[in-house]
């Protein structure tokens, strides 16, 4: 049809493309503007030009007659508007475009999981989601002046103290050639950094907005049948460009001390399979990078998986939200996951053979889709996203091998481009070829929009390519994961509580464990014996005897490192039972075992005291020499 028009539509929600004819009166396409934008037939206004004038009314002219061409832009005002005739709008250029992923290595190791970039557009800032909740750390950037300010040059500058000129003026903190000569260079601005290119200028931001990538078909269309049968321009995913993304949402992991990492590499090292956990800590601000964002690690909580040395499965936690919760009342929050890639000879020596192939990727495609389902699970909330949350803060760190046969610690995020293919269903590894990804083709059940991506040929020359296949590359922001000089402790217990899920070792947590980590404490504080993640974490959620919401002062305790609320908790009737089912289980403790941090040395258990088995740990009434539930002798 040579008369069909694309109208583009200019509204304060963004702007839309409207299908119409050459030949289409102006009263039927008003009636299409507003079926297709959800007003009702007297709810908005159209006009000509955008300062408002020259409305066009319902009336029997054609769109030829009223000079609209292909590819004209009109401007939608709803009726009632508080907006002045002079206010200028904007244009909006949205860009339009539970999954599981089962991963592999690249090298050693694939992960499987039981069934359980975006652009940038501008809107108007009044269509934004303020009673979005951001994040502390977001809110705190949010009023920073972020700005990069420089003493005065002796060589350039040539006014007095109070002046400033070119050399010594202060720098916004997107400025590309600052973050460039930093050692080491920062390719990635903040996520702050560029919130602050986007809303700067001389609005202010007042338009900015930013809108997430969507690889599905729009929904609503009643213009045609729906896929496979039927598809059109409105409804279409626009095709997807991979370009590197300027930003990242964090700029830094730190481990708060070796210890943490060393426990996690333990497994590993005994057992020789991969391990997988989750990283809890808290997100603070990054100094060396403008308004940066740091990942602080303070502890790692391990899953229950099935692990080898060339595969990890994540199984179903019943935990899992019982762990968020403490975390949550700890003040911790989860900023991501871990996983080793490691190989070694002789895993008693320590050294590591280097498992990866760093010249040709750093995670494989089935990773990076991992990391994608985990951010998607994630979402950073965001009050400039219309959908009240925008990419993740949620990072990757790869226990991997390097070329000096250490264990190096590995950071990454996806891009939000690929969380988008992701989310969709869109993206698929490569068997044969781990650093590659492949671009799902269109179906009669899916229709997945064009992916390319941009690369040299052999005569240097810029191509575009159809990412089938994907070089993961495009994928990954890097991110720098290190140690403090100085280490630091959320939890300061100096012994060890097992770690959970580690039956396979023979580390198991229950009441025999726990007596035997009271026993070996010598602290006299009695806020550093119970200073142990995995210890609450057990406290909470054993079966025998769980705390559920009365140990909320003990964890306001170990948050706050408040020694007297410690203590007000250890005289609860809680520990007491806790104490008395140590000493059952643990049998008539030694002069050694005098459980220093208790407050002395526990009483021996009595024939009179109920008395847990040591096969089921039912408890059973006193005076009875067999388990009333297995029926096994008492000793």
């Amino acid at each position: 049809m040579a008369d069909v028009i694309i109208i583009r539509v200019q509204t304060p929600d963004g702007m839309r493309k409207i299908a119409s004819t050459k030949r289409e009166t102006a009263a039927a396409f008003l009636k299409k503007v507003a079926t297709e934008l959800g007003f009702s037939a007297n709810g908005f206004s159209i006009y000509l030009n955008r300062n408002k004038t020259e409305e066009i009314l319902s009336q029997n002219k054609t769109m030829s007659l009223l000079k609209i061409k292909h590819g004209d832009m009109l401007y939608l005002v709803p009726t009632g508007s508080s907006s002045s005739p002079g206010e200028v709008m904007d244009t909006a250029t949205p860009h339009s475009s539970s999954y599981l992923p089962s991963i592999s290595s690249s090298s050693s190791s694939s992960i499987s999981f039981p069934s359980s970039s975006s652009s940038s557009s501008v809107m108007p800032r009044s269509f934004s989601a303020p009673q979005i909740q951001e994040d502390e750390i977001d809110q705190y950037l949010t009023k920073q002046d972020g700005k990069i300010y420089r003493n005065k040059d002796p060589q350039l500058c040539h006014h007095g103290s109070l002046g400033k000129c070119v050399h010594c003026v202060p720098l916004e903190p997107f400025d590309e050639d600052y973050l460039n000569h930093l050692d080491p260079p920062v390719k990635h601005m903040s996520f702050h950094a560029y919130l602050r290119k986007l809303t700067g200028g001389a609005d202010k931001g007042k338009f900015a907005a930013l809108e997430n990538i969507s690889c599905k078909i729009k929904s609503g269309c009643e213009g045609h049948l729906p896929w496979p049968e039927g598809i059109c321009t409105k409804c279409q995913p626009s095709a997807l460009t991979l370009n590197r993304q300027k930003y990242r949402h964090v700029d830094n992991i730190m481990f708060e001390n070796h210890t943490t990492a060393d426990r996690f590499l333990d497994f590993w090292r005994k057992t020789g399979s991969q391990r997988m956990g989750y990283l809890y800590g808290r997100y603070t601000e990054h100094k060396d990078i403008p308004l940066g964002i740091r990942a602080e690690v303070a502890a790692i909580y391990e899953p229950p998986q099935n692990a080898t040395q060339n595969s990890l499965e994540l199984v179903e936690d019943p935990k899992a939200a019982a762990v968020d919760e403490i975390a949550a009342k700890l003040g911790l929050c989860k900023v991501g996951w871990i996983f080793t890639d490691l190989l070694s000879e002789d895993t008693r020596i320590g050294t590591v053979r280097f498992t990866r192939n760093h010249d040709s990727h750093y995670l494989s495609a089935e990773e990076c889709i991992t990391a994608g389902y985990f951010q998607n699970l994630h979402s950073n909330s965001c009050r400039l996203s219309r959908d009240g949350h925008f990419g993740s803060k949620f990072v990757t760190v790869v226990a991997t091998g390097g070329p000096d046969n250490q264990v190096h610690f590995e950071g990454y995020q996806v891009s939000n481009q690929c969380m988008a293919l992701v989310k969709d269903e869109c993206l698929l590894p490569c068997k044969d070829a781990p650093e590659l990804g492949f671009a799902k083709e269109s179906c009669s059940e899916q229709y997945v929009p064009d992916v390319f991506y941009k690369d040299k040929d052999k005569f240097g020359n810029d191509v575009t390519f159809l990412a089938r296949p994907l070089p993961v590359e495009y994928l990954i922001i890097d991110i720098t994961t290190t140690f403090p000089k100085d280490p630091q402790y959320t939890f300061c217990s100096t012994q060890r509580f097992p770690i959970e899920n580690r039956d396979i070792l023979g580390e198991t947590q229950d009441f025999k464990s726990l007596s035997t980590y009271l026993s070996q404490c010598t602290s006299t504080t009695f806020l550093d014996v119970v200073s142990d993640f995995h210890l609450l974490l057990f406290l909470v959620t054993n079966e025998v005897m769980p705390l559920g919401d009365s140990i909320g002062l003990l964890l306001d305790a170990v948050r706050t490192s408040n020694e007297d609320l410690a203590q007000t908790w250890k005289k609860s009737e809680q520990w007491a039972t806790i104490e008395q089912l140590c000493s059952t289980v643990g049998g008539q403790p030694s002069s050694s075992q005098s459980y220093g941090a208790m407050g002395g040395p526990s009483a021996p258990a009595s024939s009179s005291a109920m008395w847990s088995c040591l096969h089921c740990t039912f408890m059973n009434q006193p005076g009875t020499e067999h388990c009333e539930m297995c029926s096994l002798p008492r000793s």
